[in-house]
């Protein structure tokens, strides 16, 4: 039964780290990699000194940590909820409403958002017009200063539902009598959720903020690239996938996009592996 599951991750994962070797080559697509000319580590060097570096490098851990600091949270926060509603009818229908999201396209859900941000009655300037906070419509999509904030809120509106299926489970597997203890002790609702919900559910928390650590500079990428391909708004939207896409398939750097590419690889293991090292003094490691 495992065997599928294998060929899988070798077909797709290890066969194609050959093409790592791209990245220490001037990559000629007609001569291919064996004939292609060695240059050692000269395109991790350029990518080093590229003026834009430093921005890159910004965008992509700033916007990374946006996302852990609130769409990691809110899940959790959201199961917890759901978890204290006793009307079951009202708790499918709030547990439908947001998973639904996750099953849309970015493309559909930045259509949505383009819609919603819209200067040409877009629902978000025609409140604020109606509220008399603005005077005239804010093209809110052109404007470098709002656009983490947009990022940010589409994908929390996009995964709290479907992120938050594991918490539910593992709240659905701590022990009822533990909660009973609890009352007997007089403690609240409230209180058993401090108490007793979230010290049972915190090794499954701390295996994913280990992953969620090792993602520091996975971004984005499809959200980035639909929202934020205006070139006004390159200077906050280019993170280090949208960069390797413009440079790699845009403009045939292939070599250069594969260094930048295996240079993020190995800052996110040793991410990983720092993360891990660090939960595992607290009891919970993901090895």
């Amino acid at each position: 039964m495992v065997i599928p599951g294998l060929l899988f991750i070798l077909v797709f994962n290890y066969i194609p780290m050959y093409g790592v070797l791209m990245s220490f080559q001037d990559y000629n697509i007609f001569e291919g990699m064996m004939k292609s000319e060695w240059v050692g580590l000269k395109h991790f060097s350029m990518f080093f000194n590229d003026p834009r570096f430093v921005e890159i490098m910004r965008n992509t851990i700033v916007l990374s940590l946006f996302k852990i600091l609130i769409c990691f949270p809110a899940p959790i926060l959201l199961a917890l909820m759901l978890n204290e509603i006793k009307n079951m009818a009202f708790k499918r229908t709030v547990q439908t409403v947001t998973y639904l999201p996750h099953f849309l396209s970015w493309v559909i859900v930045a259509g949505f958002a383009m819609s919603m941000l819209s200067t040409d009655n877009g629902s978000l300037n025609m409140a604020l017009e109606k509220l008399n906070i603005i005077d005239e419509p804010i093209n809110f999509l052109s404007k470098p200063e709002y656009f983490w904030t947009i990022i940010v809120t589409t994908n929390l509106w996009k995964t709290i539902g479907f992120n938050s299926i594991v918490f539910m489970a593992a709240i659905a597997g701590v022990s009822p009598q533990l909660y009973e203890a609890a009352s007997l002790d007089g403690a609240s609702r409230f209180k058993q959720m401090f108490l007793v919900t979230i010290p049972s559910i915190m090794p499954i928390i701390v295996i994913f903020m280990i992953l969620e650590i090792g993602n520091l500079l996975n971004a984005g990428f499809e959200d980035l690239l639909l929202l934020g391909d205006a070139a006004i708004l390159r200077s906050v939207s280019d993170v280090i996938d949208t960069y390797v896409y413009r440079v790699g398939i845009g403009s045939a750097r292939y070599s250069y996009a594969t260094a930048i590419g295996l240079f993020k690889a190995v800052i996110s293991l040793g991410l990983l592996t720092l993360a891990n090292y660090l939960a595992r003094r607290s009891g919970n490691s993901l090895w």
